[in-house]
């Protein structure tokens, strides 16, 4: 379906400027919501064992088989414009928060993509039940998504002198551009609902604040390293803001959820263009623990 299409016809019949709608659409991005217990067609599953290629081993990390997550039937999924996940074949995510969240380096986390028309076999349950969880079905909706710079409508009374100096200008920018954000941020509301209820998991949309700050710093600390850049202490927040800006085009996130006991956030994100090249091994996972 052309969401883009769908979206720009009814701001059109709303009276808001086709120059404003294009600007505003270059930043809405559809995620995909996956729900259990509801009577909407299976498109995944989470808990249980993993089906994989056959002769495939579960994925180890540390010398112990990592937590099966979930996985999704591409082909099952709603259609997103713009760059997406696969059209066919299968994801599964393996994840061991724990280690996760304290590792320093990458590797308790990783991503299988099962292509379209492989034979592939239920992995019989290990004996270790903590790496397969009660299993369930979920089905999929589509929410609107827009970058945290919009703001939101709680955002309005918010006082400007708390911002940052680059907030209060993108906020500036984003007043002379789409004067009818509060409209256009509804519409798009209206057409893909905001969150209702408890979500398995989130496909696709933005990278989470917290996470995209990380990538940032990383970049960053990366390009000082090799020499590239020299940033003073005292300027670099505000670095940090300007490059979180620059690379929320560049990411998308793969897959965002909440861990069974409620305190840990799995996030896997990926470039645009690693997810368009099939490059389903650049993604990374980053593990938040909110207590």
């Amino acid at each position: 379906m052309d969401h883009q299409g769908q979206f720009r016809a009814a701001a059109l019949e709303s009276g808001i400027p086709d120059d404003e709608i294009s600007r505003f659409t270059e930043h809405l991005r559809l995620a995909i919501r996956l729900s259990g217990g509801s009577s909407g067609v299976p498109v995944g599953q989470f808990g249980g064992s993993p089906r994989l290629p056959v002769g495939m081993d579960w994925p180890v990390a540390g010398g112990n088989r990592l937590p099966f997550v979930f996985s999704v039937d591409c082909a099952a999924l709603p259609e997103v414009d713009g760059p997406g996940l696969p059209a066919g074949g299968s994801l599964l995510f393996f994840l061991d928060h724990e280690e996760d969240h304290l590792a320093s380096e990458p590797g308790w986390a990783r991503v299988v993509y099962v292509p379209a028309g492989t034979e592939t076999e239920v992995v019989e349950e290990p004996t270790d039940h903590e790496v397969v969880g009660k299993q369930y079905d979920v089905s999929a909706t589509l929410v609107a998504r827009l970058p945290d710079w919009f703001g939101t409508d709680e955002d309005e009374d918010e006082d400007e002198d708390d911002l940052s100096p680059f907030q209060q200008q993108l906020a500036r920018d984003l007043e002379r551009d789409l004067p009818h954000l509060d409209e256009l941020r509804a519409l798009a509301h209206d057409l893909w609902p905001p969150d209702e209820g408890l979500a398995s998991a989130y496909l696709g949309g933005y990278v989470d604040d917290e996470v995209m700050t990380s990538i940032a710093e990383q970049t960053l600390v990366g390009r000082e390293m090799a020499g590239e850049i020299v940033i003073p202490v005292a300027k670099w927040y505000s670095h940090v803001e300007r490059e979180k800006h620059r690379l929320t085009s560049e990411w998308m996130s793969l897959a965002r959820f909440s861990l069974t006991d409620e305190f840990y956030t799995g996030s896997f994100v990926v470039r645009h263009d690693d997810l368009a090249a099939g490059r389903l091994d650049k993604a990374f996972s980053m593990t938040e623990f909110s207590e």
